[in-house]
């Protein structure tokens, strides 16, 4: 550091020294004049004294205290001085505004520090960012919520999660994007994976942003079917309804003339032609009864919430199929915990998926023994109502497995294939769902899930 010879103390050590110097002349020399020895000798003390006063005057350890504070981060001191020096006040005055200015700025850093780390952990989409070396920085709420996993440390430790969804955590690049399957409990999500890479102090870091859309692909995939079902049911009830009433008016009209006698053709042939007409009269009827069943898909009633006891619920659906679980020979259980369990639901249109996946459930054991369908209720971890239809039949393929909510997919050969989806339409209305899970052989359970 180079030296400052303007500085006050500098000055000062050199009278001191001149006048040290001066006193010993005076005092070796016995010829001089005793007063002036004193004299000098009281200028050396004065000297001293000032030298002293200057060391500990505030500008000199203040500014050792604004050192420190600066190395130390920590500007927590205001600067004071008793001195009358106009020069020391100014420098002080201009310190402790300037500390004033560094502590407000400060404080507006740390503010927006916190404001921006509230928003990233509140966010609905999973935020996730780890450096090069796969250490993990930021894991918020979201992708915790998304990978049921409330604590990693490094990249790594989520392979227990999907390997899948590491490994295209790792190969994406900036504006890179991937669909991942990710399987989360007893239901199978779709993630939409974006990644964006950043340098942070000149150091490598990878933001990795993930969102849910299953409910998206599932929206939209209905919406699709909804309007092919709204254009064949228009096409096909224009061609039908006419064919079905004429054919009517036909059938009445022979029905007539056999009745009179009064015939052009042989009463055989009549019959015959009665018989024909009869028989695309029921099929027609049949083909339009057919077509309403479908149509059913498009005109779901907007559900009219009320609290709902669940244990109630489930044993009138248990007495209602007692006739037909005994004609069968299956056992049904009912369990729910706690038993006063209720949730905020459309009674009707609830009854109506429950029925269809108890149904299901007595068709689904072939010529198994021991047939039995439990129905549980219970709640999870956050507190939302589980539902659950589990039998231990034979089981759906996996191949079925992915297509059972499709429209029109059906497993049984006498089967609509409306059922499961309409069952899924009506779960959603309640922002909740239904998912299933299956082995060959063992069983089927589905569950709905209430928002």
């Amino acid at each position: 550091m180079e030296f400052n010879w303007r500085s006050p103390i500098v000055t000062r050590l050199a009278i001191l020294v001149f006048t040290i110097f001066a006193l010993a002349f005076v005092m070796v020399d016995t010829d001089q004049n005793i007063l002036l020895a004193l004299c000098l000798l009281g200028a050396a003390a004065f000297q001293i004294m000032q030298l002293v006063k200057l060391i500990e005057s505030p500008s000199v350890s203040n500014q050792a205290s604004l050192i420190d504070q600066i190395k130390f981060d920590e500007l927590t001191a205001s600067f004071r001085s008793t001195s009358q020096d106009e020069n020391v006040l100014r420098l002080l005055r201009e310190l402790n505004e300037a500390f004033n200015k560094v502590k407000q700025a400060r404080r507006e850093k740390d503010s927006e520090y916190q404001f921006f780390k509230n928003i990233v952990q509140h966010v609905g989409i999973g935020i996730l960012t780890f450096k090069k070396d796969g250490a993990i920085q930021i894991m918020n709420n979201a992708a915790k919520r998304l990978l049921r996993k409330e604590r990693a440390d490094h990249i790594g430790d989520l392979r227990e999660v999907s390997e899948q969804l590491v490994e295209a955590f790792l190969k994406l690049k900036t504006g890179g994007r991937e669909l991942v399957r990710l399987k989360a409990g007893d239901e199978t999500v779709q993630l939409s994976v974006f990644a964006i890479e950043l340098t942070l102090r000149s150091e490598e870091v990878k933001l990795i942003s993930m969102n849910n859309i299953q409910s998206e692909l599932e929206e939209k995939e209905m919406e699709a079917w909804q309007n092919l079902v709204r254009v064949l049911t228009h096409e096909i009830m224009n061609s039908v309804t006419p064919i079905s009433s004429l054919a009517g008016i036909v059938e009445e009209e022979l029905a007539r003339k056999l009745g009179s006698g009064i015939l052009a053709m042989q009463k055989e042939e009549a019959e015959d032609m009665h018989l024909s007409v009869q028989t695309i009269s029921k099929r027609s009827a049949g083909l339009i009864k057919f077509v309403k069943e479908f149509r059913s898909l498009t005109h779901i009633p907007k559900p009219k919430l009320m609290q709902v006891a669940i244990k109630p619920l489930l044993d009138e659906l248990a007495l209602l199929h007692k006739k037909e679980l005994a004609d069968n020979s299956i056992g049904i259980a009912v369990s729910t915990e706690p038993e006063t369990m209720t949730v905020m639901a459309d009674k009707m249109l609830i009854e109506q998926v429950l029925i269809n996946l108890i149904k299901n459930a007595i068709q689904a054991f072939g010529e198994k023994t021991d047939k039995k369908i439990t129905l549980t209720a219970q709640q999870n971890e956050t507190g939302n109502v589980i539902i659950s239809v589990k039998d231990n039949g034979t089981g759906i393929e996996p191949e079925a497995l992915e297509k059972i909510f499709i429209p029109f997919f059906s497993t049984k050969k006498t089967g609509s294939g409306i059922g499961l989806s309409l069952s899924r339409q009506i779960m959603r209305q309640h922002e909740g769902n239904i998912a299933v899970k299956s082995v060959l052989g063992e069983g089927t359970e589905f569950i709905l899930r209430f928002g």
